[in-house]
Order: structure tokens, then sequence, then C-alpha cells
């Protein structure tokens, strides 16, 4: 999906990037944004607007939306030893 490229590099995230953010796995998020998962539930495409803070329809339509910067990842936190 081309927006989704465009979107993802206007922003200078990678793929891995987001869809860490997004919560999609990598290799699916590939897929998607390739063009070779074309029959997307309206949920996976409700995430994808989601991560840039936008609604379904303006990721579909034919202007670049405005979007508000991805939400950002905690860091993953090291579980606390007992002593």
């Amino acid at each position: 999906m081309t927006r989704l490229r465009e979107l993802r590099k206007l922003h200078g995230l990678s793929q891995e990037k987001f869809s860490e953010v997004s919560g999609f796995s990598y290799k699916f998020y590939q897929l998607i944004e390739i063009g070779k998962k074309n029959d997307l539930r309206l949920s996976s495409l409700e995430r994808l607007a989601e991560a840039y803070g936008i609604e379904v329809h303006e990721l579909l339509g034919p202007d670049t939306p405005k979007t508000k910067f991805p939400k950002r990842i905690r860091p993953k936190q090291k579980p606390k030893s007992s002593r």
C-alpha cells in the first residue's frame, strides 16, 4: 500500500519500527506495505490508521493526511531481580 510507505517514510520509521508501533508482526506488515496482502479486515485498517492518529477514510483517501507522530514505544524494561 503506497500510502503506508509514504507515511512511514514521512515519519522516518523503518518497517520494523512501524510494525511495532501498529502492533503487527514485521513480516505481516511487509506484506501489507508491498501490496501482497490486499484483503485486509476493517479492524486491521483501523489499527494502521490509529497508529498515525488518523481515521480509516483519511488513510484510504486521495490526499496525504496530516498525521500525528506514531505512538511512542515504551522501552522494554528488564525484570527486576529479587535479592
